[in-house]
């Protein structure tokens, strides 16, 4: 019996039964078969070495894909369990995935101990085990042989795992003298590994419950030639040069402290300066925009995040409740602006004529993230986001998304956020127990956004699955200046929490009406967005968002009082000047400027005192001749006005 595969060019070829995706490619060329990696089939990925039965449209991955690397980067977990296996006779292992850069594997080393220092001898030993080109082979097993398999090695984890699987869905993966739990896919052998680097070790509680026992993870990368790997160690080191905790502690933009609590960040001052810019900066497009601006408290009753569902989603994981001397009254920590916003809309009669109504709040909310989840300002406790809802007429969604997709297309021009992808997150259709409302509802809200994106013109990307739990939602990869992905900005669109606040407005026809809800926050979070924008610009931010953004060096103590006429002079111009009165050397001076990133330095000695002149220095660059005052005034509000498209 023969079948029809459907190539991505839409060519048909027809092949016997039971042909595998890596015949198909040795059918097309034998320099793409030995590229590739796995296959998607009708949109699954799966292992290149597996019989395809029926009809199906195929398309090859090779590393050039991301379903390439993450198939590899997941065969790699299991290589570094074969190489653990050899050293640490007895430990169990517990998952071992691939994530957006390698892999990790959680495993229970028992009474054994494992450090950085081991690295070398399991990297070894991983690149040996690859140079075996040993198989990935699928076993398709009974749900009674896994557990009577695992029963044997005293594996808890793996147990526990099983036992939530149903029969007859259950598959090991074995390679070389390995076999694991694993539902796949996988490369065809271990010899596509060409180059390993163990990247960190950590601590995770098991399935992530800080009630259950600490694992060990260890991290890890595998590429298919050492050339690749040479070449990302070089964006690690670049990354660490950027990182945001230690940039923010030599500029001197926040810090944190164990008395106040792990995750909650302090904000020195010159970081609140930096983030009042960015505020000040969105407040204005807001208002141009046309949105209000509100203020909510930092709590709300119990009963209001029960009616919201964030309660029955989050409760339990979130901090607990806050009891007052008053029997059966209780509040929570604000997770989200909505709840609150709902309420304001709720605050009087709506008519048609107000909508759409945008309300826009920088709010701080509280989230429990377990401690070992916590990563300087990217990952907090505590954050404030950039939260507007607006509250419109069905027939005003399409028009109100765009314009916020104009927004958050302004906001990263701005600030030279220029590579991004738009993903359209929706719910996963596999498992709608986990959203909230109607199917029609979803179906309308996730058709708007659809249609939105496409008027809009931005190229885009459909996720299943990443939708929020009242509503699905576009969210924006950025990707910094080293290549790095963030995602920064999400609008969602819903139609859940209106019918859960039965918030009404009257129409045009004087009957009521519920209005559709639109959560949008460009930046995101204001500690997660400074993290971002530190790491994006290695702490150069723009001049215009620049804490500082002039030091004047006297050369001497006896030029103090000309550089104090120089520094007021740069204030009257609006421009956030101070001086270095240290007893220093100028060198000395000015390399501590250029290590706090100052964008100018202005160098006053005799002959600028005796002119009235400064000599200016911009950071990276170096000299840029001499100016009196003024006309460097005029430079930098010149600067400032173009980085801001004014």
């Amino acid at each position: 019996m023969e079948i029809q595969i459907t190539l991505p060019d839409g060519k048909k070829k027809t092949y016997p039964k039971g042909v595998t995706a890596l015949d198909v490619a040795k059918d097309i060329s034998e320099g793409l078969a030995r590229n590739v990696l796995a296959a998607k089939v009708d949109g699954n990925v799966m292992d290149a070495t597996l019989p395809i039965n029926d009809d199906a449209d195929i398309t090859l991955l090779t590393w050039s894909d991301d379903e390439g690397k993450s198939t590899m980067w997941h065969s790699s977990a299991h290589l570094l369990a074969e190489a653990l296996q050899h050293f640490y006779p007895g430990i169990k292992f517990a998952i071992g995935p691939p994530i957006e850069n390698g892999f990790y594997y959680d495993v229970d080393l028992g009474n054994q101990q494992i450090s950085d220092k081991d690295f070398a001898k399991i990297e070894q030993k991983m690149l040996e085990l690859a140079r075996e080109k040993n198989t990935y082979i699928r076993h398709e097993i009974s749900k009674k042989d896994a557990l009577d398999y695992y029963k044997k090695k005293g594996d808890e984890y793996k147990l526990e795992l099983i036992d939530e699987l149903e029969d007859g869905t259950i598959s090991f993966y074995e390679q070389g003298g390995f076999t694991d739990l694993c539902r796949g896919p996988h490369i065809p052998n271990t010899g596509f590994i060409k180059a390993v680097k163990l990247t960190s070790i950590a601590g995770a509680y098991w399935r992530g419950d800080e009630k259950n026992k600490q694992l060990t993870r260890i991290y890890g990368i595998t590429f298919p030639k050492q050339k690749e790997l040479k070449e990302y160690l070089e964006l690690l080191e670049e990354a660490q040069k950027r990182d945001h905790r230690k940039l923010g502690k030599e500029m001197g933009l926040f810090t944190f402290s164990q008395k106040v609590g792990m995750g909650l960040p302090l904000w020195l001052p010159k970081g609140a300066i930096l983030r009042e810019r960015l505020e000040n900066f969105l407040k204005l497009a807001q208002k141009k925009a046309g949105y209000l601006p509100v203020i909510t408290p930092h709590i709300g009753g119990k009963e209001l995040y029960v009616t919201s569902g964030h309660y029955a989603k989050y409760g339990k994981d979130s901090f607990q409740p806050i009891h007052t001397p008053h029997e059966g009254e209780e509040y929570l920590l604000k997770p989200m602006n909505c709840p609150h916003h709902c309420e304001l809309f709720n605050a009087e009669p709506r008519s048609y004529k107000d909508l759409p109504l945008r309300f826009a709040e920088f709010g701080t909310v509280y989230r429990y993230e377990q401690s070992g989840e916590l990563h300087g300002l990217t990952r907090v406790r505590g954050f404030t986001q950039d939260d507007a809802h607006i509250f419109c007429t069905p027939e005003q969604v399409k028009e109100e998304f765009k314009k916020v997709i104009d927004l958050v297309l302004y906001i990263f021009k701005t600030l030279s956020f220029d590579n991004f992808i738009a993903q359209v997150s929706l719910r996963d259709p596999e498992d709608r127990e986990k959203y909230i409302g109607s199917n029609e509802n979803w179906r309308k809200a996730e058709t708007a956004i659809k249609e939105a994106v496409e008027e809009a013109g931005l190229d885009f990307v459909v996720e299943e699955g990443e939708a929020a739990f009242y509503g699905p939602k576009l969210d924006f990869m950025v990707r910094d200046a080293i290549g790095r992905k963030w995602q920064l900005g999400t609008i969602q669109v819903d139609y859940n929490l209106p019918d859960r606040f039965e918030l009404e407005y009257v129409g045009s026809d004087n009957s009521k009406h519920r209005p559709v809800m639109i959560h949008r926050a460009p930046f995101g979070s204001m500690e997660r967005f400074v993290a971002v924008l530190i790491e994006h610009c290695a702490g150069k931010f723009p001049l215009w968002l620049m804490p500082d953004q002039v030091k004047i060096l006297p050369v001497s103590d006896k030029f103090n009082k000309y550089a104090q006429e120089v520094l007021n002079k740069l204030n009257n111009y609006d421009i956030r000047a101070l001086v270095d009165e240290r007893s220093e050397k100028v060198g000395r001076k000015i390399r501590d400027a250029e290590v706090e990133k100052m964008p100018y330095m202005l160098i006053v000695g005799d002959e600028e005192a005796s002119n009235g002149t400064v000599s200016v220095r911009k950071q990276g660059e170096g000299d840029q001749g001499t100016h009196t005052v003024d006309s460097f005034a005029e430079l930098v509000n010149n600067e400032i006005e173009a980085l801001l498209g004014n």
